[in-house]
């Protein structure tokens, strides 16, 4: 990890002052801003008794301590440029800190040519503003965190813009890093990538610490289209300091025909809740959504998902798996929902945990709320430990305990990974899995 220097950050300001006025941002969107700010002043603190926040740890979202970063200097961006490294061929990057733009590497000529925009969110809602108006945060936060998604859109200040038209296939994945640098200071990434018919691509955002005893707090939004026929890929490697609080909400909308496959691997963050909404608008759409967690101590992964079934035909599968040592807790709360009229869907949910201590906790409440007719909806949840049949077979060979117990939790982890078809992202993914192992 990046090293830990004693350079004095800028002055900075609390994260509950409110927007940063002195941003370079159009008028229109400050307004936005303000409005937002309301917003979020006027929504209650949730508190465990709201179905939403069942079993979540409410207590850690106390923002008073989190401030808005000053300017990065010269060290912090050589110590962030030096370790963003994550995948060997990609078509792009941007590499982000403390919602800073550190570097740009822009696509192809050839991309460009064919119409692929790739740029700073600060620049798409001038140059692209009616694009961006129309899609920037569209879906409403339904799933508990709507004062949370206030508050990312009333301090939100760069992130990623990425349009992909149509017909336009980007053969090599984009990659995105955001960085926390310094103690107790707040970011607010975010994505919004748009693709057109029959438009193919993969994405994958990289949240990371600088300073592993640093603590902070990360509120993220994405906005993903895939418009009709197109293939969207997104993969989120959330690796955030041990002492972080982080919240991301991700809406994706998949037209007539498109599909959306989104993968979170889970191994950071002192508390980390992921809101997941898919809403499959066009006939014959497809979303699988699939997550991984690696937990330990007292960490505490929240996940909240809907699978919204608007139109007939679609096809969703979600798979989650988490594995729990030490006191670590889980929490997965999700619903499959079939409007009225979508007939003939064809929706699972299955969440799997994996207890590796007797202190560990895993919480899961799956659902059901149909209705149409002509259905195929199923799903489930278990939780148990490690198959002592396994576990002998392997020591019986003379491989120790924690090797072999370390064995059969990336083989359980492991489906949900092979489901990508990204050898590169794969082997990326297990690499941070087989580092929380060794840490």
């Amino acid at each position: 990890m990046p090293s830990v220097t004693h350079e004095k950050q800028a002055s900075s300001t609390g994260v509950l002052s409110g927007p940063n006025d002195s941003a370079d941002l159009p008028d229109w969107f400050r307004e936005e801003q303000r409005a937002a700010w309301q917003k979020f002043e006027s929504i209650p603190h949730p508190t465990r008794k709201d179905q939403a926040w069942r079993f979540s740890n409410v207590d850690l979202l106390d923002l008073r301590s989190f401030d808005i970063p000053g300017p990065l200097s010269d060290d912090d961006r050589k110590n962030v440029l030096k370790y963003s490294r994550g995948l060997d061929q990609i078509a792009g990057r941007m590499i982000f800190a403390n919602d800073q733009l550190v570097e740009r590497t822009v696509v192809s000529e050839e991309l460009k040519k064919r119409g692929v925009i790739f740029q700073p969110l600060e620049r798409a809602m001038v140059e692209h503003a009616d694009l961006f108006r129309k899609y920037f945060m569209s879906t409403e936060a339904t799933l508990g965190s709507a004062k949370f998604a206030a508050l990312h859109r009333a301090m939100v200040s760069n992130g990623t813009f990425l349009l992909v038209p149509r017909g336009v296939e980007i053969d090599q994945p984009i990659e995105i890093f955001h960085w926390l640098r310094h103690d107790k200071v707040s970011v607010f990434p975010h994505l919004l990538l748009v693709t057109d018919e029959l438009a193919k691509v993969t994405v994958i955002e990289h949240f990371q610490s600088c300073d592993q005893g640093a603590a902070g707090f990360a509120c993220g939004v994405n906005d993903l289209i895939a418009g009709p026929g197109a293939k969207v890929t997104y993969v989120c490697t959330q690796n955030w300091a041990p002492k972080v609080v982080a919240l991301q909400l991700n809406s994706t909308t998949v037209d007539h025909d498109g599909s959306a496959m989104s993968l979170n691997l889970n191994v950071g963050a002192r508390y980390a809740r992921f809101e997941g909404l898919t809403r499959l608008v066009g006939e014959g759409a497809r979303s699988d959504m699939l997550a991984v967690s690696v937990a330990t101590n007292e960490q505490e992964f929240d996940s909240r998902t809907l699978q919204d079934h608007v139109s007939p035909r679609g096809a969703s599968d979600l798979l989650y798996k988490n594995a729990l040592d030490d006191k670590a807790r889980c929490t997965f709360g999700g619903l499959i929902r079939v409007e009225p009229h979508a007939h003939f869907t064809d929706a699972y949910q299955k969440v799997r945990n994996l207890l590796l201590s007797d202190d560990a906790e895993a919480n899961s409440m799956p659902g059901l709320e149909i209705l149409a007719d002509n259905v195929r909806c199923t799903h489930g949840a278990t939780s148990g430990q490690v198959n002592e049949d396994e576990m002998f077979y392997l020591r019986s060979r003379g491989i120790p305990p924690k090797i072999a117990q370390r064995l059969i939790v990336n083989g359980f982890l492991n489906e949900v990974i092979q489901r990508l078809d990204q050898p590169a992202i794969a082997e990326h993914l297990g690499r941070l899995i087989e580092q929380k192992f060794a840490a």
